[in-house]
């Protein structure tokens, strides 16, 4: 995937504003050689908590690999953890071949589940559901709109996750290269009438983000 929403400074200028109001941007990326997503954990996404949240649980097959590291502020963590349930319920929704899956309506809103919305439905669309290893790692995080906010980073490698036929059981595969690479920046805000719960807003994805290449 290698399509750009808002570029970083715009999304970050625009965060304090957004927070004020409540809006955000986004838009659907390319499909193939794309994908992934997950289950538990450091080294896996999920992680769970327990209560009113909803699953987004995915097969064995599809696994989003995370490398959270630590947030600049202990008190961005819920944060920077409900981001990465915001991308992984993205994924439910595209297994589950469903643009209104509830697991990414929870976790987002404006711009941001929009986006989510565009990506299931180019996956629907093309009929492929993603397969292999979707990896997340450097990730950062910063305060925005007076604290209001926090502005989650991370690059991803999807060089080993793909898409795979759901009428053929092809699997798509491409090799490693700079499109592989890309550098998600998504703003966080809590949700309201829910305290602890994080929804994304905003969301900018770089593709072929040279940061990112390892």
């Amino acid at each position: 995937m290698a399509r750009r929403t808002l570029p970083l400074a715009a999304l970050t200028a625009a965060a304090a504003l957004t927070l004020a109001a409540c809006g955000g941007s986004g838009g659907p990326d390319d499909i193939k050689g794309a994908g992934g997503s997950a289950s538990a954990g450091a080294s896996e996404a999920a992680d769970e908590p327990k209560g009113k949240r909803p699953d987004i649980g995915l097969p064995k097959d599809a696994v989003m690999v995370v490398d959270k590291g630590q947030p600049s502020e202990a008190a961005h963590q819920p944060a920077l953890d409900d981001a990465f349930r915001f991308i992984q319920a993205m994924r439910h929704g595209i297994v589950a071949q469903d643009p209104d899956d509830a697991a990414y309506q929870y976790y987002s809103t404006a711009g941001a589940a929009r986006y989510a919305r565009g990506q299931i439905e180019q996956w629907v669309k093309g009929g492929w559901t993603p397969t292999g290893k979707d990896q997340y790692y450097d990730t950062g995080t910063s305060s925005v709109g007076e604290g209001k906010g926090v502005l989650v980073t991370f690059c991803r490698d999807q060089s080993q996750t793909f898409s795979k036929s759901l009428e053929s059981g092809e699997v798509h595969r491409t090799e490693k290269s700079p499109k592989s690479f890309q550098k998600y920046s998504v703003l966080m805000r809590e949700k309201e009438g829910e305290s602890g719960v994080w929804q994304a807003g905003q969301i900018e994805v770089q593709g072929e983000a040279k940061e990112c290449s390892r």
